[in-house]
């Protein structure tokens, strides 16, 4: 109970000094370094198994920074640099501004920027088909779609929300929670994902849906944003029409290259590809001139640098955070809270349900609290009498709706980075459709699946 009360604490002050206005990435290193100390102090493992000790609890904190240094930079964090990098490009060579030109015409008709919200949060979801991680998909998304929505009259905030939340649902039948979650209900994969959770993930997003309409309409009236789009006949753009597929490249690319049709590709090797072709193109488009095309590199080279300032620093010290979290052994006491408060089903339901979105709320991490808890449930459904499938659906919903409500997680650092604004106003603008889809999951769990 004690490293529960120390998380809360911890917790608890780096929140304070955050909405005090102090920076993110300092306060939620320090407080992360102060938690890995004290994980030390009580003689606990400060690295995870898959990280090599140096011998010395003390300095094993230090470690974890140069791990999470190297792995997120040079993984999630290099194809964030070069998805912003990529922006930047397209910006630079027209392509964003012909966009909102060609899209303008079309959309002309459809006056609610909400109803355009929406259709882009539907298009999101069907995204998270084709790309698994969340924090990859918000960033792609923030590349592609963001600037759209914006130039369309959608408020930044709520664009980032959209951006942020359409992994909050596991739509994609065959992703690696799903086949976890199905192996431990004891039921075959295809009757899990397509006859139980599929129907209740789409129930949900359309659900969601909703109340994103509402929700940032809400916080737009309260917050006196304006909703003017670009007049596009004082946009002047020198680029071709054809360019306003170029920013849409990567979604393209990551459709073709899913290792259905054609080998599967690690997103940046996608994006690479789209620079090279737009590179081909400026070239063409001047007359073989390669220094304005170089030059046009340079600032997809700052755009790189300008995410590893404000993004990737910002996951890093996320990590290290969620890590201390983790290794003083609070999630371990939500476990053993669990376990003893054993009760009928549906409270047991909603037990599971609130621990593992508050556990996925402070560390951060969707998979992390499910993969910990699903262990238990077998077990614990037996003992209980209940269907294993009844336990693990809403916690395996509940596990990604936590990480969008998290100001530590990926999705919501990176997001909230790239469009410059607060984390904690992505997660102001992500509570209520979250929260509105846990109800949904756990009234469609309630209703769908047998709890006996």
């Amino acid at each position: 109970m004690l490293e529960l009360v120390i998380g809360l604490a911890i917790s608890a002050i780096v929140g304070r000094y955050i909405f005090k206005g102090y920076t993110a990435t300092g306060v939620l290193l320090t407080g992360g370094i102060i938690l890995l100390a004290i994980t030390a102090g009580m003689g606990k493992q400060v690295l995870p198994s898959s990280v090599p000790t140096t011998g010395n609890a003390l300095t094993d904190v230090f470690e974890y920074i140069k791990y999470l240094l190297m792995y997120r930079g040079g993984g999630l964090g290099m194809m964030i640099m070069v998805l912003c990098g990529f922006a930047s490009y397209m910006t630079h060579v027209g392509a964003n501004d012909m966009v909102v030109k060609v899209a303008s015409k079309p959309l002309q008709f459809i006056k609610s920027p909400y109803v355009l919200m929406v259709a882009a949060y539907f298009v999101a979801c069907l995204m998270s088909l084709a790309v698994s991680s969340a924090t990859g998909l918000g960033v792609l998304l923030m590349a592609t779609l963001f600037p759209l929505m914006v130039n369309m009259g959608i408020s930044r905030g709520a664009a980032t929300a959209i951006c942020a939340s359409p992994a909050a649902i596991i739509l994609a039948p065959t992703s690696g929670d799903v086949v976890v979650a199905a192996e431990a209900a004891g039921m075959e994969l295809i009757d899990f994902a397509f006859k139980t959770t599929l129907p209740i993930s789409i129930v949900a997003i359309l659900c969601m849906a909703v109340a994103h309409f509402f929700w940032q309409r809400y916080l737009d009236n309260k917050e006196g944003v304006s909703h003017e789009r670009m007049d596009v006949n004082e946009l002047e753009v020198n680029a071709p029409k054809f360019y306003a597929i170029l920013p849409f490249t990567p979604i393209i690319g990551v459709l073709l290259f899913s290792g259905n049709l054609l080998p599967k590709l690690h997103i940046v090797t996608i994006l690479v590809i789209c620079f090279f072709i737009s590179c081909l193109l400026e070239l063409a488009r001047n007359k073989g001139d390669s220094t304005k095309v170089f030059d046009g590199l340079t600032v997809a080279y700052r755009g790189m640098a300008d995410a590893f300032a404000g993004v990737v620093m910002l996951l890093v010290a996320a990590g290290v955070f969620a890590q201390g979290l983790k290794s003083v052994g609070f999630i371990d006491n939500l476990l053993h809270l669990a376990e003893t408060l054993g009760t009928g089903g549906i409270f047991m339901m909603l037990l599971l349900v609130i621990i593992t979105t508050l556990a996925a709320i402070t560390t951060g991490s969707g998979n992390a609290p499910f993969y910990a808890f699903v262990e238990l449930i077998p077990s614990l459904a037996a003992k209980m009498g209940l269907n294993p499938a009844y336990l693990i659906i809403p916690m395996l919903q509940a596990s990604n709706l936590g990480r969008t409500i998290s100001p530590v997680s990926g999705v919501v650092v990176a997001t909230s980075g790239m469009a410059k604004i607060s984390p904690f106003e992505v997660v102001k603008r992500t509570s209520v459709p979250v929260f509105v889809g846990i109800a949904v999951v756990i009234i469609a769990t309630q209703i769908l699946v047998p709890a006996v």
